[in-house]
């Protein structure tokens, strides 16, 4: 009997492909995939990278029984996305582990964060990316420090974390 593997599974292999090349290793910029493997680079200001360690800061100041992670390799159904910070409880951390790495399976909250190179067309696909690998929420965070919330749709505040203020 043939085997089949999903389109998870095979950006998860491509993912691998592309952590083991020694001349992507030491690059400037976020990497991701697209849906057909492609390699998708992403410069950072660091305006970006401070808002990054905000949202992780404060997600391990209010939730315990898990951790929060920044630049968090996601295969999904059309590419390996790197979530800008993630987190996750322990179990789901352990159920993400058994997936493989990248894990298939989403942690409970993705953030991403805008720059001046993505659109709310680009948040849009990650976050129904996102929630189809599993994630129970996504939060986006505009240019301006103002946090966006989504579960099926925008909610006013997480369930996850409903201390977490909708400004940065």
């Amino acid at each position: 009997m043939p085997t089949t593997t999903t389109p998870a599974e095979e950006h998860q292999a491509r993912w691998k492909e592309i952590v083991q090349d020694p001349s992507l290793r030491d690059l400037p910029y976020k990497v991701e995939t697209n849906s057909r493997g492609q390699i998708v680079l992403s410069p950072h200001k660091n305006r970006h990278s401070l808002q990054q360690k905000a949202v992780q800061k404060k997600l391990d100041e209010l939730l315990s029984g898990g951790e929060a992670f920044q630049e968090w390799a996601i295969a999904t159904e059309e590419g390996t996305k790197q979530a800008d910070v993630i987190w996750a409880s322990s179990g789901r951390l352990q159920d993400m582990k058994e997936t493989g790495d990248p894990t298939t399976l989403a942690p409970e909250v993705c953030v991403e964060i805008m720059s001046d190179t993505n659109d709310w067309a680009e948040m849009e696909e990650k976050r129904r990316l996102y929630r189809e690998a599993g994630a129970a929420e996504v939060w986006v965070v505009g240019e301006d420090g103002e946090v966006h919330f989504f579960r099926d749709e925008e909610v006013g505040q997480s369930e996850i974390v409903p201390a977490f203020p909708d400004e940065l």
